[in-house]
């Protein structure tokens, strides 16, 4: 056997086994949001986003018995954030301990048809973290960087005062089917929202498998005097510090004239 033919053999070898790997099903999610840019303006006071989509089969992909699940995960944008811990000590409420967690979304927010334990076994929930309590928070301990139990409890306040804030979020009938294969969910953004890129990530299970998933985003954005002011103590912070503390002693004088007493 010739050089070329024994790799013109070894090559349909390899392609005989890559088909044999290839999934009998293939589906794939088309999705997209209603708006992509949201604004803020002075008066903002929150607002509802919807996502919508539908899975697509190819031709050669049959029918599948069971009824689709699907999982969304929405997280604003990153940052470190501190949860302390305060005590009664002497008659007043003082900060005895702190947890820092690091590059966190300020905002994440979980959408489901049905509970997530229902939709995919504890190992696959863990590693496609699906759910608040499978949500990676890496948090500064000591020394180290780890994600703790979800019962952990400065992890457990963190979440709860960011839930009370609307900022956090797990809803398991938030995901509606309209048919077997369409599918919508609202996406709420409280009046404090963050300003920044926003990642929606989208999976689909059958029989309690991962077969497709899908991203898309959108971005929240201040407008008018708030953004000229936003920009101006980005972007030129000396000028800016100078014009605000110029801003403070001229209305302490105007303030003095105003209330003199002769």
């Amino acid at each position: 056997m010739t050089l070329r033919a024994a790799l013109a053999t070894v090559v349909a070898a390899v392609a005989l086994g890559a088909g044999a790997l290839t999934p009998a099903r293939a589906e794939r999610l088309i999705v997209s949001v209603s708006n992509h840019r949201v604004t803020v303006t002075p008066n903002y006071s929150g607002e509802e986003l919807v996502l919508f989509g539908s899975v697509e089969r190819d031709d050669k992909t049959p029918a599948r018995t069971g009824n689709y699940d699907l999982v969304v995960t929405v997280s604003g944008p990153r940052a470190d954030l501190v949860t302390r811990r305060k005590e009664r000590r002497f008659g007043i409420w003082i900060n005895t301990d702190s947890r820092q967690f690091l590059q966190v979304p300020a905002y994440l927010a979980v959408f489901a048809n049905r509970p997530i334990d229902a939709i995919a076994p504890p190992d696959l929930a863990r590693r496609q973290q699906l759910g608040l309590n499978n949500v990676l928070l890496t948090q500064r301990v000591g020394t180290d960087y780890a994600d703790v139990v979800a019962t952990d409890p400065f992890r457990s306040a963190f979440v709860r005062l960011r839930t009370e804030h609307g900022l956090y979020r797990e809803a398991t009938s938030a995901v509606t089917f309209l048919t077997p294969t369409l599918f919508r969910t609202g996406i709420p953004l409280p009046a404090e929202v963050p300003i920044g890129t926003y990642d929606i990530e989208i999976k689909l299970f059958a029989d309690g498998a991962l077969v497709a998933k899908s991203e898309t985003a959108f971005d929240i954005v201040k407008v008018g005097f708030e953004q000229f002011i936003a920009n101006a103590a980005r972007n030129h912070g000396f000028i800016y510090g100078v014009l605000t503390a110029a801003m403070a002693l001229m209305t302490g004088w105007m303030a003095s004239v105003v209330f003199r007493r002769d």
